[in-house]
């Protein structure tokens, strides 16, 4: 006899939330001091290179001022540049540093571990499953949607 899956989906989720990001950031702490946040921006920014602020708080699904903050903490860490948009001065574009690409690297390869870690156990058909049921929540809870 199988057992029922658990159905506590919110439950679960939350727990398996609180307890990833409680191991990435020991991980990222230990291996720097970069936080997931941080390493987010970074592989926002290695696919687009120049985006403007507020495109990066998009994708990272950030409030502009939690944006501000951290894009203030990484250019005193030197991992970008902010300068201006040659079309709109008002506008600001980050840029990744020398030392943003290489902690770019660094953090790509401690998602690839960790990825390695979630996944393990797991034929590919179910990690499509889940992947796709993650990737639905997007759609069914738009970013400032109070439903």
């Amino acid at each position: 006899m199988t057992t029922p899956p658990d159905r506590r989906l919110v439950f679960l989720l939350n727990v398996a939330h609180r307890r990833v990001q409680r191991y990435v950031e020991a991980k990222m702490a230990a291996k720097g001091g970069l936080t997931a946040a941080q390493s987010g921006a970074l592989f926002v920014l290695g696919q687009k290179d120049g985006a403007l602020i507020g495109e990066a708080a998009e994708a990272l699904d950030l409030a502009p001022s939690a944006m501000t903050g951290l894009v203030d903490r990484m250019v005193r860490a030197e991992l970008v540049e902010r300068r201006p948009d040659p079309k709109d001065g008002r506008a600001l574009r980050l840029y990744l540093t020398d030392k943003g690409r290489e902690a770019r690297e660094d953090a790509k390869a401690g998602v690839e571990g960790l990825n390695a870690h979630l996944t393990a156990g797991f034929t590919d058909d179910e990690i499509a499953v889940v992947s796709r049921w993650l990737s639905s929540l997007q759609t069914k809870f738009p970013k400032g949607d109070p439903a």
